[in-house]
């Protein structure tokens, strides 16, 4: 009972410390709103207002409708242009793209032949470039499409591919951006302020008033890791609520509770890491430091941002002793696809492992720096 009375009470001091902590406190809030926001829009879901040249060759109907279907918002009126003009523009970086519309293009759509159109995109405008390159092949398809049906009206392929979209139908990238956002906030903030908290105490010289009091490292430890995590727990519901469903309109498909869990069972094993951490800097800047050179790689090749199936099969062994892989698949497979715990069982199980294996490790070093 003393013990767990000294963990409660040390706890509530490290809350205490931490609220009065005006950096930190901007740096939680601004995790969990502005920062998941715009992680989730940043990136365009299509064009916008971008430039486009057309090289029209043909000057029939076909060609002429094709053009026209380049309409705001996404593209800009397209600049009719010839061959000198278009290269010159895109050296000087006035078109993001431009279209070659050859010769003879309508005659050889009707005579059944599959004329080739030129589309040269400049890759250096990298958030348009691949997202419009797929847009506009895919105007050019419809839009010859539609007008051959007007010559063969009968005239149906074979097969017809119907696809469907489960859980986002209209493929909107801050659906996943934000489920993502909150996820990569939850790892990055427990390993910073546990860290950050222990680090604080080193600094201020409060760290040798615990030592002469009654508590033992494990109390210590155990008291950061509930106050910061409880923070970050806290901190990513409320993001969940207000930010991703109500300021995004973002919809949760599986249960937020078994999520939560599941984000307890990852604070677990994160705040022992900040721990660790904490043990192994001796200074804030050193802290940072240790953070980008784990963060990264934890959320590059847990699965957050590219599947986990397309890395090399080593990476993949060794991501297993992560605990952000298994929480990124326990958060996408509960929020993206309504899993319940007969699903995610085994990740949660992971992380218990993940997590009694980091906390003790975190804690026989914090015993010897101490010491």
């Amino acid at each position: 009972m003393n013990a767990i009375a000294n963990i409660l009470h040390l706890g509530f001091k490290e809350l205490r410390t931490l609220f009065r902590d005006p950096a930190m406190m901007v740096l939680i809030v601004y995790s969990f709103t502005l920062s998941i926001h715009s992680s989730a829009t940043g990136i365009p879901e299509s064009p916008y207002r971008a430039t486009i040249a057309v090289v029209d060759e043909d000057r029939s109907p076909a060609s002429q409708r094709i053009i026209d279907a380049f309409q705001a918002p996404y593209f800009l009126e397209p600049v009719l242009t010839n061959h000198a003009e278009m290269d010159a523009g895109m050296d000087k970086g006035r078109y993001t793209f431009t279209l070659n519309i050859p010769p003879d293009f309508q005659r050889d759509l009707l005579a059944g032949r599959s004329p080739a159109i030129q589309l040269n995109v400049d890759a250096t405008q990298v958030s348009q470039a691949f997202s419009g390159a797929g847009h506009i092949q895919q105007i050019v398809s419809s839009e010859v499409a539609t007008f051959l049906s007007g010559y063969a009206p009968d005239a149906s392929p074979p097969v017809q591919a119907v696809v469907r979209t489960v859980y986002n139908p209209n493929l909107y990238q801050s659906w996943f951006g934000a489920i993502n956002a909150v996820i990569n906030q939850i790892t990055m903030l427990s390993i910073i302020l546990t860290g950050a908290a222990l680090i604080r105490e080193r600094e201020h010289g409060t760290i040798e008033h615990l030592l002469v009091m009654p508590v033992t490292p494990f109390e210590i430890m155990s008291a950061k890791v509930w106050s910061m995590g409880l923070v970050v727990l806290v901190a990513a519901a409320l993001a969940l609520n207000f930010i991703v469903e109500e300021w995004l309109d973002v919809p949760i498909t599986g249960s937020v509770a078994l999520f939560l869990l599941g984000t307890t069972l990852h604070l677990f094993a994160t705040t022992s890491l900040g721990i660790f951490f904490g043990t192994v800097a001796r200074s804030m800047p050193q802290l940072g430091l240790l953070i980008i050179l784990t963060l990264m790689p934890l959320q590059v090749l847990s699965g957050g941002m590219t599947p986990r199936e397309s890395m090399p099969e080593m990476v993949q062994n060794l991501m297993l002793a992560a605990p952000t892989t298994h929480f990124v698949a326990l958060g996408q497979s509960i929020l993206f696809r309504g899993a319940g715990l007969a699903i995610v069982w085994p990740q949660l199980l992971a992380l218990v492992v993940i997590g009694a294996v980091f906390f003790a490790v975190a804690l026989s070093r914090l015993r010897k720096s101490l010491g």
